[in-house]
């Protein structure tokens, strides 16, 4: 029997377009954490072949995100994950603790700062919160957008 009959399908090289690729990082809970949280971001999706006006927004977020886990929540170290797949880039930055109301968007009345959100409101597709997943007190939160790329499937 030849290879790729009915009996013996033929091998296809798998389609890498639908790989999931995921770089994770862990960083003290601690002002100057937030620009190197931005240098290995920017680097990583670099290496992805990224393209540049994405890889900035991503960098704003991965540093909106950041920050916050720093200022308003409670911890020693901060966690974040990139994962991008099937033409979509999705931001997590975990912290250790939280408040008793979470994270919220800050209107144009309130003060100068707290604006982080509305600023990853605005760049993302989507944007939410969930709990730790029963490990702990933390908070998840995460961006996701798309990122244009074309799968050549």
């Amino acid at each position: 029997m030849a290879p790729g009959n009915a009996l013996t399908p033929q091998l296809t090289a798998p389609c890498l377009a639908h790989a999931v690729r995921r770089y994770g990082f862990e960083l003290p809970a601690r002002a100057e954490s937030v620009g190197r949280a931005r240098t290995l971001a920017g680097d990583r999706l670099a290496r992805w072949g990224i393209s540049e006006s994405t890889r900035e927004t991503v960098i704003l977020i991965v540093s909106e995100l950041f920050t916050n886990a720093i200022v308003h929540a409670a911890g020693d170290h901060v966690i974040c994950e990139i994962k991008e797949g099937m033409g979509y880039l999705r931001v997590s930055v975990e912290d250790q603790g939280y408040g008793p109301t979470g994270p919220r968007m800050h209107r144009a009345s309130e003060d100068e700062g707290g604006r982080g959100l509305f600023l990853v409101d605005s760049m993302a597709q989507g944007w939410g919160v969930h709990d730790t997943a029963g490990y702990g007190p933390g908070r998840v939160v995460w961006a996701e957008l798309p990122h244009g790329v074309e799968s050549p499937c």
